[in-house]
């Protein structure tokens, strides 16, 4: 499909290019920091771009120096609509989980392309990823103790202990630390450093929507799945998606071209 580009709001912006979509936070005189709207447009777009069958993979990407600042403490999450402070608080930690929901729950694989800092909600967003390129001055925080909160953040204590391990997770929390590049490629949390992430976030977004889009949907929610399921209920699983898969006509296409290249006479 030809590239187009279409801005949900201010604060995001919707890029789709030859099945590749970019959702971009564009709030880079704020560090891309969080505010209660921005929360519902961001779910908004990635929702959006993941029911559209021409788009076989998703990067989420912030504009500017940062990936994602977490907060805006200026403005706070709080939705602004109910006038209890309880409810219009947890209103706004609901919009914010509805995002990392939407980030797993979208048949897209997501890479982050992360650069600077990842905040917060930031690191929550990047986390729930299924990829993370980062830069080099890539930093990823956790203060939510030193602030008087929990780590229970749009989802972080659930997805960082399953990323890295419960004890490097907890250490950095109760630290309320951060990983630089080095350490986020040591633990496992970033796949590579690159000095441009977005543009290898890119590439191998490109490489994963070239492929068809039944094996690649179907491994997503499979990897999803085999943290909680037991081993023989995964097994059958992994059984009917495969069989789906091999009798596919994209799979038979497939196998058949990859079979006339093994007749093919050798190059003298």
């Amino acid at each position: 499909m030809a590239s187009g580009i279409s801005r949900r709001s201010e604060a995001v912006r919707v890029e789709i290019d030859s099945g590749v979509g970019v959702v971009t936070l564009t709030r880079p005189d704020r560090l891309n920091a969080l505010t209660h709207a921005l929360l519902r447009d961001l779910r908004d777009a990635v929702t959006g771009i993941g029911a559209r069958a021409d788009v076989g993979a998703v990067v989420l990407a912030g504009q500017g120096r940062a990936f994602c600042a977490g907060l805006d403490l200026a403005e706070g999450l709080a939705d602004p609509s109910p006038a209890d402070p309880v409810e219009s608080m947890h209103s706004g930690m609901r919009a914010g989980a509805a995002v990392t929901a939407a980030i797993r729950d979208i048949p897209q694989p997501v890479i982050a392309a992360v650069q600077g800092y990842a905040v917060g909600a930031g690191f929550a967003f990047a986390a729930a990823a299924d990829v993370r390129i980062v830069s080099p001055d890539a930093k990823f925080s956790a203060p939510f103790l030193r602030l008087g909160m929990t780590a229970g953040d749009f989802g972080l204590s659930w997805l960082l202990p399953r990323l890295i391990g419960h004890g490097r997770a907890a250490s950095l929390i109760y630290a309320a630390g951060r990983l630089d590049a080095g350490q986020a490629l040591e633990y496992g949390l970033a796949s590579a450093i690159e000095a441009d992430p977005l543009a290898a976030a890119r590439q191998l977004a490109a490489e994963i929507a070239a492929y068809p889009s039944y094996g690649v949907q179907a491994t997503k929610r499979l990897l999803d799945s085999a943290a909680e399921s037991p081993l023989a209920a995964h097994l059958e699983a992994e059984a009917r998606a495969q069989t789906i898969g091999a009798l596919s006509d994209a799979a038979r296409e497939a196998f058949a071209t990859a079979l006339a290249a093994t007749k093919k006479p050798a190059k003298p």
